[in-house]
């Protein structure tokens, strides 16, 4: 079961629970005797990634069952979702060294089968709630956590202050009386969403054409040297071709004199390792919603340029 996004908590009264939305992998186990295997929200598998809470879930008691959660990592204090995209690794002797130094745990906030395998996809959720809190009581695994929730959207509402930066990204809201529906977008999100004025230190072309694609972002840092944060793409068609000679007309290395886009990897296609640096005297406002090891965890949007703003402004203060 998946979300919509929204702009406010809804707070109807009484028909909602509300949950911290969990800056991981979105994981169902499924456990049948000794198989276990953990499912990504795709489809695709998980467990040889994380092989420490497989074996956690074949040590538990309970024979079959189907619950809903979030793979997370804790490293310095925080969840890390670098750390978890560590795990994404074709060598099995590095995924079990990470398994060892920092260790998954598996967030649940969801009971599909009770333990004895009763599916309870049908029953609404403040019953899977109540079967979830027996089976993790029951359960008593390092490996595992209960998510929290709360009934009250006042309680909801600083969740949401304190998500953006750090182990969660904003809050789930879900109806007391609601079923769980696979593939629909029966549940809530409502995302903390900020603003921050950044300098344009590169660009990247459209795929098959010769015009601005996206622009890369970037702050300056306590010693002036200027990082990549991440990008924007809500560029709209019809200011595409004057802006893309604007920044060629700009072109000039390297961009960024601090940390640098990346080039192309295991995760990244070599078409996305490309980009074109720029001088850096462009500086936009962008929204976004998440910050992670100082940089934006997903695409910002553009929001406006602006030519009143020095770009030595543009500092990493923004964040904090």
């Amino acid at each position: 079961m998946e979300a919509r996004i929204a702009d406010s908590i809804p707070s109807d009264r009484d028909l909602w629970q509300y949950e911290p939305k969990w800056d991981g992998f979105r994981c169902l186990a499924f456990k049948d005797g000794a198989a276990v295997e953990l499912r990504a929200k795709s489809g695709k598998p998980l467990g040889r990634y994380f092989p420490e809470l497989v074996i956690a879930l074949q040590e538990l008691k309970a024979k079959q069952f189907v619950a809903d959660g979030e793979i997370v990592i804790e490293a310095g204090g925080s969840f890390s979702f670098e750390a978890l995209q560590a795990r994404l690794h074709p060598a099995a002797s590095r995924i079990r060294k990470l398994s060892a130094q920092t260790p998954g745990t598996l967030v649940l906030f969801d009971m599909l089968a009770a333990p004895g395998g009763k599916v309870m996809m049908a029953n609404p959720l403040a019953e899977r709630r109540e079967a979830l809190e027996a089976f993790f009581a029951s359960a008593r695994s390092s490996g595992l956590q209960l998510s929290k929730f709360t009934r009250d959207a006042a309680t909801a509402g600083r969740w949401l202050k304190d998500a953006g930066h750090g182990s969660t990204d904003g809050i789930v809201a879900k109806q007391l009386g609601d079923t769980y529906r696979p593939g629909e977008r029966a549940m809530v999100k409502v995302k903390r969403m900020r603003t921050a004025d950044c300098v344009v230190g590169g660009f990247r072309y459209l795929a098959g054409r010769r015009e601005v694609g996206s622009l890369l972002l970037g702050l300056y840092d306590d010693e002036g040297r200027l990082d990549h944060v991440g990008f924007t793409s809500t560029i709209g068609n019809e200011t595409r071709p004057d802006l893309t000679r604007q920044l060629e007309g700009l072109r000039a290395e390297p961009g960024f004199t601090g940390r640098a886009p990346g080039g192309p990897s295991r995760w990244s296609t070599e078409r996305s390792g490309e980009w074109e640096p720029v001088k850096p005297e462009l500086v936009v406002e962008v929204r976004f919603d998440h910050v992670s090891g100082d940089r934006f965890r997903h695409g910002t949007r553009l929001l406006r340029w602006r030519p009143d703003k020095l770009p030595r402004q543009c500092t990493f203060e923004q964040l904090d």
